[in-house]
């Protein structure tokens, strides 16, 4: 398995498996309290869905569709990373989303250069 093919893989489960949760825990809606966005978190969960779905299925059949994926979540994360500082979280707590960003965003230009 080649490293993009990895990184898209990593990056699908986890939107996958980050979505639901917004969704689904106590713990989800805890941290949207903290960051202010209780409003937004079933819009949050669902572009992260959907952007889990577009990065695989677009990988596999539509690249466009997953170079979109990438850029979008790798935007949601640039903005979740912003959202992290603004609430002052320490840059361990906000590290996550940036190199989600930096992944996603990553995904998105080997798929351009590959087109």
């Amino acid at each position: 398995m080649s490293v993009l093919t990895s990184l898209v893989v990593f990056s699908a489960i986890s939107f996958l498996i980050f979505g639901i949760s917004c969704f689904l825990t106590t713990y989800m809606r805890q941290e949207f309290i903290r960051y202010g966005l209780t409003k937004q978190q079933r819009l949050i969960g669902t572009l992260q869905i959907l952007g889990a779905l577009g990065l695989g299925i677009g990988y596999l059949y539509l690249p466009v569709l997953s170079i979109a994926s990438a850029l979008g979540l790798s935007l949601l994360m640039i903005l979740g990373f912003g959202v992290r500082l603004k609430i002052k979280d320490s840059l361990v707590q906000a590290a996550p989303s940036i190199i989600y960003a930096i992944i996603n965003a990553y995904i998105a230009i080997a798929l351009l250069k590959s087109l």
